[in-house]
């Protein structure tokens, strides 16, 4: 067993990730059960977040140096992002998905938190091509911002790209490169390839760009 941070814990992909992780999903199928904590700031979510099997710990990540997390993140083994800022101001944009996430990648070096598992976007990179006056712009550019500094970092790191999320039920079918177009993957797709990526050491020091597809989980992750 072990001990797994999600940050951003009352997000749709993290609820998904620690109902598969902790083995309280229905036809959960990674093995062993984990214990999960999911880092929260709002206390009003505590109760969603127990019933997924997960740990909530009240934490903001904005406001929080990463001296104050990485004590927060003493004993984990390895630790999730799937934190945003939600379509907020630009300002709180780059604050969440930029800073946090960075003090966060800090936190966790300092903490001996060696497995790091970004949830981006597809196409996540400093060249990502929008223009300034598109209304993502902040967030591409922060996750961008991040996902690099990470790269830079020696933790045990995987991010992932997904498409454009919907809401529908998990197919636990993908087709990974950053060659495929555009197109969608459900939330709860994305959890099960962050639970894939976690039991797979294999996937370390790799950018996993994704969308629904016609290749089960496993198999995609390693191929692509």
């Amino acid at each position: 067993m072990s001990q797994i941070a999600i940050i951003g814990g009352h997000g749709k992909v993290a609820l998904h990730l620690a109902r598969i992780l902790t083995g309280t999903a229905t036809g959960s199928s990674t093995g062993a059960a984990h214990a999960v904590t999911s880092f929260i700031r709002n206390p009003d979510h505590a109760a969603a977040v127990s019933a997924t099997g997960a740990t909530p710990l009240l934490a903001d990540v904005e406001t929080l140096a990463a001296e104050e997390l990485a004590d927060k993140l003493a004993g984990f083994d390895a630790l999730v992002w799937s934190a945003g800022a939600g379509g907020g101001s630009e300002e709180r944009t780059y604050a969440v998905d930029r800073d946090a996430a960075i003090r966060s990648m800090d936190a966790a070096r300092q903490a001996g938190v060696k497995r790091y598992i970004m949830v981006s976007f597809k196409g996540s990179r400093a060249d990502h091509g929008a223009s300034p006056d598109d209304s993502m712009f902040a967030y591409y550019e922060a996750k961008a911002a991040a996902d690099d500094y990470l790269r830079a970092t020696d933790l045990s790191w995987t991010i992932l790209g997904p498409s454009s999320l919907n809401l529908d039920a998990a197919t636990g079918l993908i087709s990974v490169g950053s060659h495929l177009p555009a197109g969608e993957t459900s939330r709860e797709n994305v959890a099960l390839v962050a639970a894939a990526v976690l039991e797979n050491p294999a996937t370390s020091g790799r950018f996993i760009e994704f969308n629904d597809g016609d290749t089960p989980i496993a198999t995609a992750i390693m191929a692509g």
